[in-house]
């Protein structure tokens, strides 16, 4: 298991069942934890979920991956005495929602 933190110096944990279920369902992701990393700690935006109130998705912006220009998403559940990934996925756009944080 992973311990990370994100933007606001919250830990988030990466289980490994988490991991092995983006290895599967995202493999592109395989060996990308350290684009894990950075978005998490240096975000672009966090946009809160329109699905799930306790989730919030961060994004990064990456001009060049191994697929070409994607944004990295990291899906978050955050309570208060627990934060754990649930989620990553490079995507082509920014889901709507509640901006949370930006960067100016």
């Amino acid at each position: 298991m992973e311990r990370l933190r994100d933007l606001h110096n919250r830990t988030i944990r990466i289980t490994n069942e988490r991991w092995e279920h983006i290895e599967t369902e995202h493999p592109e992701l395989s060996d990308e934890l350290e684009k894990v990393r950075e978005t998490l700690l240096v975000p672009d935006k966090i946009v809160k979920s329109r699905t799930d109130k306790e989730a919030e998705l961060f994004y990064r912006n990456y001009e060049t991956t191994h697929i070409g220009h994607k944004f990295m998403c990291v899906v978050v559940k955050v309570r208060a005495d627990d934060s754990f990934m649930i989620t990553a996925y490079f995507t082509d756009t920014i889901k709507k929602g509640e901006v949370l944080w930006e960067r100016t």
